[in-house]
């Protein structure tokens, strides 16, 4: 009895029949059809409110929405000193919203940049360094919004309102105990410390030359700022459309508070918890709850839902492009 030898390119052809690529075309696909169904009664609830809207508003809600992706696109650049493709740029950060509202705490909007840099020929600590000084600009202008305007309005929002009852003590210590845990992880353990080094010397280089060249620096910070100036633009907008009783300024001092209270919260895109943030914090500046719950839904609607599934496709066509 003789036994054929397998063929020397059988790994190959096993993998020549999977198709990698068009699997992942189509799982974001699968994502949206996922998160539509588990959220079907915020979808109908907020397509309801749209339907009595203040139709000019919500187009001015949409524009500002539209701005977002323009503004996140000027800060990706901004954020590094290598020249990216602005048509796709764009293109990816459209498609990486889609992905942020698919994954849990930006890790969707990060592996999407991350990957679209390194097809750019951005070397992996590089793009890395990017993507920190990109988060950390982000987060600095958002708070230092947030703090401006209440210095500006300091009665914008009743903040008694937004934490509740003895939530402060268990948030205290959690936040201590994720900072002694870090602390001794670097003290400690070499590994960590020898990486988390590395990456530090490598953020900073980066972080200077962005700043040495006026025109990075300045889209840099200009698109850390608009970014989420058009967001609270979009929420103010859609308050005026459903007739929310408060003042545009206040809502966005509202809406700054609400997603910088969720921002370490691990949930896809945010989604729930900043529903429930926003319409705490609308509340809290002085609207009726009914109308604030309306709101937020149809802020949601238009600048998460509408835009998921052409996101979505646009994610499937990058990956089907090589783009990312």
């Amino acid at each position: 009895m003789t036994v054929e030898p397998l063929p020397q390119n059988l790994p190959g052809r096993l993998s020549g029949r999977l198709p990698v690529r068009q699997i992942l075309c189509l799982l974001p696909l699968a994502l949206v059809a996922v998160v539509a169904v588990r959220h079907r009664s915020v979808l109908v609830a907020g397509f309801g409110h749209l339907t009595s809207a203040k139709w000019p508003w919500l187009l001015a809600a949409a524009a500002a929405t539209c701005l977002t992706w323009v503004a996140a696109a000027v800060t990706r650049q901004g954020a590094l000193v290598q020249r990216l493709p602005r048509r796709r740029l764009l293109a990816t950060q459209f498609a990486a919203g889609a992905a942020n509202h698919l994954l849990p705490t930006g890790l969707g909007a990060s592996a999407v940049n991350l990957r679209f840099m390194t097809v750019c020929g951005v070397p992996p600590a590089r793009s890395s360094s990017a993507l920190a000084l990109y988060l950390l600009a982000e987060s600095v202008a958002r708070v230092g919004l947030l703090l401006a305007l209440l210095v500006a309005f300091p009665d914008a929002v009743r903040f008694g309102a937004l934490v509740p009852d003895g939530a402060v003590g268990p948030l205290l210590l959690a936040a201590g105990a994720v900072v002694c845990v870090a602390v001794t992880a670097l003290l400690f353990v070499r590994r960590v410390r020898t990486v988390v080094s590395g990456f530090l010397r490598t953020a900073l280089g980066e972080a200077r030359s962005v700043h040495t060249r006026p025109a990075r620096a300045l889209a840099l910070w200009g698109g850390s700022f608009s970014f989420p100036v058009c967001q609270a633009a979009g929420l103010a907008a859609v308050g005026q459309a459903l007739g929310l009783p408060v003042p545009p300024l206040h809502m966005a001092v509202a809406y700054l508070a609400a997603t910088v209270a969720v921002a370490l919260v691990p949930t896809p895109g945010g989604i729930g918890s900043v529903e429930a943030a926003l319409i705490v914090a609308l509340v809290a500046a002085g609207g009726p709850a009914a109308v604030a719950t309306a709101v937020v839904l149809a802020y949601r609607i238009i600048t998460v839902w509408l835009p998921l599934l052409p996101g979505a496709l646009t994610l499937g066509a990058l990956v089907r492009l090589k783009v990312i």
